[in-house]
């Protein structure tokens, strides 16, 4: 049970905005190195962004950048095997890597939601987020810091081992395979969202100009998973913005989409904003990961 656990927080909707990373590093299920860092994104704070995490301009003077943190990160991850929870972690890299024309880092992702929706049944369909995880397995932890989640999406790999009795390597060829391997859900797929997939019980929306038709965009989003409504509601729980919309006036200038869900942002309700490019990349992420 040899692994390295990491969390990013970013700094708007562009998954590349890293601000923060949290990196820690398991040996036989036990945490022996922790390591974290703010990170000067070199980008504007988005005020959802600040109020999810608290972190802003004024924190990153003096820090470093992404390039600048780079081989560190590296050198923690490269080689081994690395838990995220969900893809956005592991696509905020790929796409801090792409911006600062870097290497992508080499290693083996494991996906601790998709480990805890086929490690305890309560989470196969719903509330497999890395809070409620945590309250199933006893773990409390201060949401949101980039070391603090790690650290917590961590603990959810060593207790689904202990739970489950599979090795963190039973577990890389777990995730690929269905939730229930004893039911063919192929043919009872009636609903907007495939339930196998990896991002099953997320809610998107699409709003802006995108490269994609909306059609193609809806039928991607299906079959990794997601539920593609038409408007932002309480339900909603992805917003994902055309890319010239994100970058527009540095985020001024937004849809009354983009507007409603930062207003339920604001008041509590998680909703995750991101680019169509970083869809693009979540969508490329899982599909590329069944295929490992």
């Amino acid at each position: 049970m040899n692994f390295a656990a990491i969390d990013v927080e970013t700094a708007n909707a562009d998954m590349a905005s890293i601000c923060q990373v949290g990196i820690a590093t398991f040996h036989n299920g036990i945490i022996v190195d922790e390591w974290e860092t703010l990170i000067n994104p070199e980008d504007f704070f988005d005020a959802v962004n600040v109020s999810i995490h608290g972190i802003s301009e004024k924190h990153v003077v003096g820090a470093p950048t992404y390039d600048a943190a780079y081989k560190e990160i590296r050198k923690r991850l490269e080689k081994s095997i690395s838990v995220c929870h969900t893809h956005f972690d592991r696509v905020s890299l790929a796409r801090a890597c792409s911006k600062k024309s870097l290497p992508v880092i080499q290693t083996k992702w494991l996906d601790s939601a998709r480990v805890a929706r086929r490690a305890w049944t309560q989470c196969a369909w719903r509330g497999y987020g890395l809070a409620n995880v945590c309250k199933i397995i006893g773990y409390e932890f201060n949401h949101h810091n980039a070391l603090q989640d790690a650290k917590a999406a961590g603990m959810v790999i060593t207790a689904a081992a202990e739970h489950t009795g599979l090795d963190l390597l039973e577990w890389i060829e777990r995730v690929n395979l269905p939730i229930d391997p004893n039911s063919d859900t192929s043919g009872r797929i009636k609903r907007e969202g495939n339930p196998e997939g990896a991002l099953f019980g997320e809610v998107i929306v699409f709003t802006g100009a995108l490269s994609l038709p909306r059609v193609e965009a809806a039928e991607l989003a299906a079959r990794i998973g997601c539920t593609v409504g038409p408007g932002v509601t309480k339900k909603t729980t992805m917003l994902v913005v055309g890319d010239q919309d994100v970058s527009k006036l540095a985020g001024s200038s937004k849809s009354s989409k983009h507007r409603k869900a930062e207003d339920l942002i604001m008041s509590g309700q998680p909703i995750r904003i991101l680019s169509e490019s970083d869809f693009k990349e979540i969508v490329f992420s899982v599909e590329s990961e069944g295929s490992e």
